[in-house]
């Protein structure tokens, strides 16, 4: 006896096998426009009518793309359309199904070896259809993808630029309350967020947020405000900060509204007559409209008993105008208190600024040392106390430029000595020559100069002095000798090294080698 369940289970494992991971493809067909020749229809998906990407090859013979077959096989065995379209249908031969296909790795290979160039505009790629399936294809920065959030084609290269800076529909965090919104309400949320920074017009202050922008206004020492005392008449709108020194400048004209405010008042709670202002002696009825007495008595007691809002009302004005009194008598003694201070912090400026004065002084005396220090210190770094002196031109074709045009016509030597305690010399040196000589030579003086122990040296200056214009070539030199201060005019060789050299004893000649 024969099992059929085991037969059906054999036939349906073989009607859906697992692909190799190598054929396993989640796109379709290439497009036709990568080709650079002409595309055969050998080579041409049955399905997505494009280039066959790993193709599969039928029972029937015809080809599809590994992705095109699989879509339509999923559900089992379908009839194949090419056949029918070109009339070759056989029920036995003509049917679809994944357990009979193959890859076609000869069509594959055929394939590989096309010749293919990129189809993004400004892309100049170009190889093999294997070189662009597996390097180029997914990677052209020329390539066009649609925006997911806006639909736009935009380049790759380009794709995370256009998501932070670009898209009209992405979505941004604000920075100051980190609430989620669209690019396109960013002004909307701007007007509204409440941490949104904003700026005092009246004192300058920035990045104050918009929920505590008002509680600013109120405390901002800038910002103008009516006085307090605006409901009984005062028409002054002051600083928030200039509030209290309004208040103590003006506290007579407060004083006098309020007396104004109080005598209306009366006169409305009396009812009759009207009042009027003596100066100094306070409000009194006018004696012509004086009634008899006992109408006054019965008026001023209905004026007192029938309208107790209205007393209360006077007696809280006494009580504010009694309280100014004081605030007056207190701001007396403050501005006293200031006044004193105030004259205290001027002798405390006055002294300090003595203190920076000698400050600034002594400052000057030490910048001065210390120049004086620096001086001394560049002397002694080329200073010779031996009688011999090298003197090293630098930059020699510069200089005597500068010379020829006028600009530096001499230059000096440090100083140098023929001993520790001996005489004091230069060398001051024409590159353009000078007197006779200028523009022809080269000109050289020697220069006895002042020192510290010149009162122990015999006078006047005799010793031998010799010049040497030194040839770096060590071909020839130009040596010459004088006694007293002569000028020696010499012909130009070459760049000089100069060079002086004296024996420490006074009978002896000096030599100073150029």
């Amino acid at each position: 006896m024969i099992s059929t369940a085991g037969t059906v289970g054999k036939w349906k494992a073989m009607a859906r096998p697992s692909l190799p991971s190598s054929l396993d493809s989640t796109l379709p067909g290439i497009s036709r426009e990568v080709l650079s020749v002409s595309m055969e229809p050998k080579y041409q998906c049955q399905q997505c009518k494009d280039i066959l990407r790993k193709p599969f090859q039928a029972q029937c013979g015809h080809r599809f793309c590994v992705f095109c077959f699989k879509q339509l096989t999923s559900s089992g065995p379908i009839p194949c359309e090419a056949c029918r379209a070109e009339g070759i249908f056989e029920e036995a031969m003509s049917m679809l199904n994944i357990a009979v296909a193959f890859p076609d790795n000869a069509a594959r290979r055929e394939i590989d070896s096309l010749p293919a160039k990129c189809r993004n505009d400004g892309c100049s790629w170009s190889g093999t259809l294997k070189e662009y399936e597996g390097q180029h294809e997914g990677r052209c920065d020329f390539e066009r993808v649609k925006c997911e959030a806006c639909q736009a084609l935009i380049l790759v290269s380009e794709k995370d630029r256009h998501n932070e800076r670009e898209c009209e529909a992405r979505t941004l965090n604000c920075k100051y309350c980190k609430v989620a919104f669209n690019f396109k309400e960013i002004k909307a949320h701007d007007e509204i967020c409440q941490k949104f920074p904003m700026q005092c017009k009246d004192c300058g202050k920035k990045k104050i947020p918009r929920e505590k922008f008002q509680e600013h206004i109120k405390s901002c020492a800038k910002s103008k405000s009516a006085c307090q005392f605006s409901e009984i008449g005062c028409r002054a709108v002051v600083d928030n900060g200039k509030q209290q020194e309004h208040e103590q400048t003006s506290v007579m004209e407060h004083l006098r509204l309020m007396l104004a405010a109080l005598s209306s008042m009366r006169r409305r709670a009396e009812g009759a007559g009207e009042w009027q202002e003596d100066s100094g002696l306070g409000l009194y009825r006018g004696p012509e409209d004086a009634p008899p007495a006992g109408a006054h008595a019965v008026a001023h007691n209905a004026g007192r008993g029938g309208g107790p809002g209205v007393q209360q009302k006077v007696t809280a004005l006494e009580n504010i105008v009694c309280v100014l009194n004081r605030e007056v008598e207190r701001s007396a003694l403050t501005m006293e208190a200031l006044s004193r201070q105030h004259r205290l912090d001027q002798e405390k400026i006055e002294n300090l600024a003595n203190k920076v004065r000698q400050l600034e002084r002594t400052l000057t005396m030490r910048d001065l040392q210390l120049a004086d220090s620096e001086q001394s210190l560049r002397e002694l770094q080329f200073c010779t106390f031996d009688g011999v002196f090298i003197w090293k031109i630098a930059d020699f074709s510069r200089r005597r430029q500068d010379a020829v045009g006028g600009r530096a016509p001499a230059m000096f030597s440090p100083a140098f000595y023929s001993s520790k305690y001996g005489y004091k010399m230069c060398l001051r040196l024409y590159l353009n020559g000078d007197g006779t000589g200028r523009g022809t030579h080269l000109s050289l003086f020697f220069v006895v100069m002042r020192g510290k122990y010149d009162a122990l040296l015999k006078w006047p200056f005799s010793q031998k002095v010799t010049l040497m214009l030194l040839d770096q070539n060590n071909r020839e030199h130009i040596i010459d000798a004088f006694r007293n201060n002569s000028k020696i005019i010499m012909c130009l060789y070459g760049v000089a090294v100069l060079m002086w050299q004296c024996s420490n004893n006074f009978h002896n000649n000096c030599t100073i080698l150029i």
